[in-house]
């Protein structure tokens, strides 16, 4: 399948026809990741958010006991007041 770049403003885009976008998933406003790899334009389409199994990861270094402070506790030198929330 064909298509041209178009310019939009300052910036200059591709036209993605329908029938690709829908075998792909995507639409329109949909987040994609472009990159230039080996000569080629590379588009994929983002279907996570970006934090999606941080929460998983965390509980699991927990359970094995692996998350303890790296550097410590170590205070200001002008943190003499206690602070009130």
């Amino acid at each position: 399948m064909q298509s041209a770049f178009k310019k939009f403003g300052n910036s200059t885009g591709a036209i993605i026809p329908k029938p690709m976008l829908s075998e792909m998933g995507a639409e329109a406003g949909d987040k994609i990741d472009i990159a230039f790899t080996d000569g080629q334009i590379v588009i994929k389409l983002i279907n996570e958010h970006p934090r999606a199994g941080w929460a998983e990861a965390a509980a699991a270094i927990a359970a094995a006991g692996d998350d303890e402070l790296v550097l410590g506790d170590f205070p200001n030198d002008d943190d003499e007041t206690e602070w009130v929330w």
